[in-house]
């Protein structure tokens, strides 16, 4: 699969999927740009331009008044769900090279972006899939992989079969009375002073990696969710044992302008100057660094990990002391939403971690599925 070099295209969204699409369309395909983002004519709440680039709604009336060319390729970077739809009003207004951007395509542009960026900045990208049995291993090496989810999450559209290293977690199990089937694994269960579980509207997965941490002991432990999992070979505890790896993380994504811009524009952007604060004054070794990370493009979402005990270990007690620090200073927010700043903020967090000590732990990264 390779990405073709039209000079110009269209992209359909203009949310952070489509600024997304147009990063790795620019970089992958040399001269080629967006000259538009297109938007379903019943979206009423998008902005007029993003990026300096205009924003337009599909329909007949967009040729005339704003020259779009339907000859020219379009992508649609928009939630699985309203692809179809979006592409047949896309065919309706006279586009024939639609390109929607699936699980796949996404998965190689972002590869191959992270690629090329990280071989241009020096640094190391490997796959896990690209690593070789090193051999017989210590036969005692155990792993496990956590599954996080919730009486909330809605019902799977897709059947997932389980790795033989994966276990539910149910999270959030102190605000609900709910229990869900079959799971042995909750995350209010240990010692009472050993889980954050009240705290999950706000904390999101963050109080399943909390009851990781104090709660289990095998050599490799991970977090992924009932929606999103690691594309991992079987011998992934070898694989790792094999080639000491530490910490595997998913596959970057690129965001624009920046990760920090990123999060003040889809979240309260005074929240983040508290973090950074927290940097400032608690941190003072590692603000500049910190900045200069979230001033860049890229970053591991969805606080999905898995890592060496002793690794997770640190990782947790570095990750947890600033969002505590950074929680007790903001409270709690009326929006659902924006009041899980605390797990929006881990995945940039957990981000900087790893970057910020590249040469003490061998990072390498999986991709990652996403279930409907």
């Amino acid at each position: 699969m390779g990405m073709k070099k039209d000079r110009t295209v269209y992209v359909a969204g203009a949310s952070s999927r489509a600024r997304t699409a147009k990063g790795y369309i620019e970089y992958l395909a040399k001269n080629t740009g967006v000259k538009a983002f297109l938007v379903s004519p019943e979206m009423k709440d998008n902005p007029s331009t993003v990026e300096g680039i205009p924003v337009i709604a599909i329909g007949e009336d967009a040729k005339t008044k704003h020259g779009i060319n339907t000859d020219y390729p379009v992508y649609i970077a928009t939630r699985g769900v309203n692809q179809s739809k979006i592409g047949m009003e896309l065919n309706a207004m006279g586009f024939t090279d639609i390109r929607p951007i699936d699980v796949h395509l996404d998965s190689y542009m972002r590869n191959e972006y992270v690629k090329r960026k990280y071989e241009k900045l020096g640094k190391s990208f490997i796959l896990i899939e690209n690593l070789h049995d090193g051999g017989a291993r210590n036969a005692t090496i155990l792993g496990k992989i956590f599954v996080a989810s919730s009486a909330n999450d809605s019902v799977l559209n897709e059947d997932y079969t389980m790795l033989e290293k994966e276990e539910m977690l149910q999270v959030g199990v102190s605000t609900t009375e709910k229990r869900l089937p079959g799971i042995d694994n909750l995350d209010n269960s240990g010692k009472e002073t050993e889980n954050i579980s009240g705290l999950n509207s706000q904390f999101c997965e963050l109080t399943g990696l909390y009851w990781i941490w104090k709660n289990t002991t095998e050599d490799y432990v991970g977090l992924v969710h009932y929606r999103r999992h690691f594309l991992l070979p079987d011998n992934w505890i070898r694989l790792c044992d094999a080639n000491n790896v530490d910490v595997i993380l998913p596959v970057p994504l690129y965001v624009s302008p920046s990760v920090e811009m990123d999060y003040r524009n889809r979240h309260d952007s005074k929240d983040w100057d508290i973090l950074m604060d927290y940097f400032r004054v608690q941190l003072p070794d590692e603000y500049e660094m910190a900045k200069e990370f979230f001033n860049e493009n890229l970053y591991s979402p969805c606080n999905m990990l898995i890592a060496r005990r002793e690794v997770l270990n640190e990782l947790c007690q570095w990750l947890f002391t600033i969002v505590f620090a950074v929680y007790k200073k903001i409270g709690d927010k009326d929006d659902p939403y924006q009041r899980r700043y605390p797990g929006f903020m881990s995945e940039r967090l957990i981000s900087y971690y790893f970057h910020n000590r590249r040469d003490r732990y061998k990072v390498i990264y999986a991709n990652k599925n996403f279930l409907n």
